[in-house]
């Protein structure tokens, strides 16, 4: 029947729009933090960026470093990075490879999306960072979970299994938000699980300089079987305090970072041309800062794990690296009903463990990332929120 003069359109369905988003979505979307709030729930280094970072961006801004960069990014920045992944690849790295983006989330998207066609098969551990398993969805992809070891490694069993006619397998290395360090035995094996197949890696090493294990840290890009098939994704966020400052990067083979570029260029365009030479000067000055804070992050550990173990109940993850502890409750409630209690009610902010896959329900993810004293005072008022919710 033709609509009638008076006849309106149905109006569009807002909020089944956003009950969608919602039901592709694994992240948790916490209340901004406010009044006597203390927080362990946020992944952000507690100290500021290093002075000569900053100093660097001010004397770029006077120098009139406000236009457009190139959309691959900045060639001296590129160049400086080609050079570091050079001595971690053991192996030449192209500068014409790297691209630089808005951030890990940036180069994360740009990559997974430049990857992962509608119906294709991506695996991922679980647990693990939300966001993988958000961008695969976004990009039409069938997510594969596989369950960790009970230590919270590699199954490599499951793992072989799962990895059967994947497109893509996505993992992070330091792990979010289980804290562990995979070794090198464990990317060899990796590698000989995907040896004569075409699995693309994209290798999330964010929390890279973070590894307290006191071995060195084993990049992928440095096993001979997976560096041809890998995208590495990084971040100067953790190591260089620089959240903020949104700047990170990608290196691959030469056609997935062509097709990342196409979508970060899409979605993002280039970086801001100041932080890209504030991102240099990190690169080229501030070692001391990250051993410095290196090592804060170790002593906060040690004093989150003490306080912890204090708590009847709970069952402590022994982190190798990052700056997260994922420990295990014992109460019969689901972790977000635990967490919107421990915030309304006792004044602190976590995160839920089922924000990171199934088998991260009935879990905590609690950053010590923050200062000492914001780690003590949260983790009292958790041991008091868990008492009161048995």
């Amino acid at each position: 029947m033709p609509p009638t003069a008076t006849t309106q359109p149905p109006l569009f369905d807002t909020a089944q729009a956003a009950a969608r988003i919602a039901a592709a979505s694994r992240r948790t979307q916490q209340p901004q933090s406010k009044g006597d709030l203390v927080s362990l729930a946020m992944g952000e280094p507690g100290f500021d960026t290093p002075q000569a970072v900053t100093e660097a961006a001010h004397a770029s801004l006077r120098a009139g470093r406000t236009h457009y960069s190139p959309l691959l990014g900045e060639p001296p920045l590129r160049e400086a990075l080609a050079e570091k992944l050079t001595g971690i690849a053991g192996a030449p790295v192209s500068a014409s490879d790297i691209l630089i983006t808005q951030g890990g989330t940036a180069g994360l998207a740009a990559s997974i999306l430049g990857i992962v066609n509608p119906g294709d098969k991506v695996v991922i551990p679980d647990p693990t960072y939300s966001l993988y398993a958000d961008l695969v969805s976004m990009a039409g992809g069938t997510v594969v979970p596989v369950p960790l070891a009970p230590d919270l490694h590699w199954d490599l069993d499951r793992l072989a299994d799962a990895l059967t006619g994947a497109k893509l397998f996505v993992f992070c290395n330091p792990v979010n938000p289980t804290g562990i360090v995979h070794s090198r035995d464990e990317l060899d094996a990796l590698a000989g699980l995907l040896d004569g197949t075409s699995t693309i890696v994209i290798s999330d090493e964010a929390y890279s300089d973070l590894d307290y294990t006191g071995l060195p840290f084993t990049s992928t890009i440095s096993i001979d079987g997976l560096r041809d098939r890998t995208v590495y994704c990084q971040t100067f966020s953790k190591s260089y305090a620089m959240t903020g400052w949104r700047v990170g990067y990608l290196w691959g083979p030469s056609p997935l970072i062509q097709a990342s570029a196409r979508i970060h260029n899409t979605f993002n365009g280039s970086l801001n041309t100041f932080v890209q030479d504030a991102a240099l000067a990190a690169v080229h000055s501030c070692d001391e800062d990250i051993a410095r804070m290196r090592a804060a992050y170790e002593q906060r550990g040690e004093i989150m794990r003490t306080e912890l173990a204090a708590i009847p109940g709970l069952t402590l993850s022994a982190p190798e690296g990052a700056f997260y502890q994922f420990p295990r409750y014992d109460l019969d409630l689901p972790s977000v009903e635990v967490v919107a209690a421990l915030r309304s009610t006792h004044g602190v902010a976590v995160r839920p463990g089922s924000e990171f896959g199934a088998r991260g329900e009935g879990h905590l993810r609690l950053s010590y990332a923050a200062d000492p004293e914001a780690i003590t005072e949260g983790v009292r008022r958790l041991a008091r929120g868990l008492a009161a919710l048995r």
